[in-house]
């Protein structure tokens, strides 16, 4: 099989969510059997190196890469939402955005063993939202041994907002 370049697959929309931005979009990589099984594959070799117990995926599109990875490593899955999303008893975490203030939330259930745990989404752009991730994990007792994204935007400096000493990983960084 013909090695398969991700980053071919990664289409460039300019001036959305707003002018100005050039939004990294995945659809196309996600579209393609062959490509999303090498984005496994690759997110897989993290997990062998990191050996978590537990995915947590970031909504929306962190759900989707990491309860893939789950299901493909055969461990649970954990997600951290918006508020107001999740039910029963949840931990919350307000953070600071480049334009305000958001809340993400997460069901404290399965973290009572202090799991090893990976944090996973699409895209590592300002780190705040990755960075919140982490508290989160932290506050429910949870062992952060990492975190994986697709598409990492280096020049927004979001890795320096997450905990030094955490490895990051990224497949594909603009």
């Amino acid at each position: 099989m013909t090695a398969i370049d991700l980053r071919q697959l990664v289409r460039e929309i300019p001036d959305f969510p707003q002018p100005g931005i050039l939004f990294r979009d995945i659809i196309p990589l996600m579209r393609c059997p062959h490509a999303w099984a090498e984005v496994m594959r690759q997110l897989g070799t993290v997990c062998d190196q990191l050996q978590p117990d537990l995915i947590v995926g970031i909504e929306s599109r962190g759900f989707i890469v990491g309860t893939a990875l789950a299901t493909a490593r055969g461990i649970g899955f954990s997600p951290v939402r918006k508020p107001g999303k999740l039910p029963g008893t949840v931990i919350g975490v307000d953070y600071i955005l480049e334009y305000g203030t958001d809340r993400l939330e997460i069901v404290p259930d399965g973290f009572e063993h202090k799991p090893r745990v990976l944090i996973v989404d699409d895209l590592l752009a300002t780190g705040g939202t990755a960075a919140a991730c982490a508290q989160l994990v932290d506050a429910v007792g949870g062992e952060l041994c990492g975190f994986a994204f697709v598409v990492e935007l280096a020049d927004l400096g979001g890795k320096a907002k997450l905990p030094e000493a955490v490895p990051v990983e990224s497949l594909i960084i603009y």
